[in-house]
């Protein structure tokens, strides 16, 4: 079916209470598996790149952009394209030419004026041309001369009246809020602050999102969902499950070149990764 846009996905979640999951792809593979995750579910999905991703890539955008997209508009369930944790404007304007819906711009690292002011022009630039734009907001520096936390720092909580302010200065659609989870956690230990994020659900009316969901046990996502989170990122989980896979096999098969043999056993193991988190969501058809 046609391309669908992350917004329309995330807008729809957010007015059911539930969520739409988010997943990093860097290979074919990974854009094939979570399609293929995502019609098992029968859910809707968004595929994610991320700036790391088009750096691994050459700096190249556009060959990982039309791959996606060809495996989207084949897919029998709703997907859309978004463009994760950009920090070049540069990137930031190929968005809408290479057939993203939505883009997720991060200067969350720069001060707060600076910040605000960066995410300002970078919505104003990406509302003109139709883009759903999310931002993420840790911690703001600043006391006695610290700088700003990543929102993915041990301790990092977003604070909601900051966040409040942050969104309607800024205009931007949606949040990542830092509530405990991290980013390329290989092990599901990370618990999150409810409180914290019934708090955020309560100041803020856009949707939330959480990101460094690979981290996060499966009580603890529904926990967040049925909390407020509307859009959940996932990505080292697929990281796992295909190299767990390439590894076991080479293990066992240290002759082999063909990389299709491992290939193949990779995209299978994202594939039932991917279903396993829709179901874990309540985002897959009964």
């Amino acid at each position: 079916m046609p391309l669908t846009t992350t917004g329309d996905l995330v807008t729809r979640a957010a007015a059911a209470g539930s969520a739409v999951a988010s997943f990093n792809v860097i290979t074919l593979e990974h854009v094939e598996a979570v399609v293929a995750g995502a019609e098992s579910a029968g859910a809707p999905v968004v595929l994610q790149v991320s700036e790391n991703a088009v750096k691994f890539r050459a700096g190249q955008l556009l060959p990982l952009a039309r791959a996606a997209a060809a495996v989207a508009e084949r897919s029998a369930v709703p997907v859309a394209l978004h463009l994760d944790h950009v920090q070049s404007d540069a990137l930031l304007r190929q968005a809408a030419d290479a057939g993203f819906s939505s883009v997720m711009y991060d200067a969350a690292r720069l001060p707060y004026a600076e910040n605000l002011t960066a995410t300002r022009a970078a919505v104003d630039w990406a509302h003109a041309r139709g883009l759903w734009i999310e931002a993420e907001l840790g911690q703001i520096g600043g006391k006695n001369g610290r700088p700003p936390l990543d929102a993915h720092a041990p301790g990092a909580r977003t604070d909601p009246d900051e966040a409040r302010a942050f969104v309607a200065d800024s205009g931007v659609d949606a949040l990542a809020v830092a509530i405990g989870s991290s980013h390329a956690m290989t092990t599901r230990t990370a618990a999150l602050d409810h409180a914290l994020l019934k708090r955020l659900s309560a100041a803020l009316d856009v949707p939330l999102v959480l990101h460094g969901s690979s981290g996060v046990p499966d009580d603890e996502l529904r926990a967040a969902v049925a909390g407020g989170i509307a859009k959940v990122n996932i990505g080292t989980a697929l990281n796992i499950a295909l190299t767990g896979a390439v590894r076991d096999f080479l293990t066992e098969h240290p002759e082999a070149v063909d990389p299709r043999s491992y290939l193949t056993l990779a995209r299978e193991a994202m594939t039932r990764t991917v279903a396993r988190t829709l179901q874990t969501l309540g985002s897959a058809s009964a």
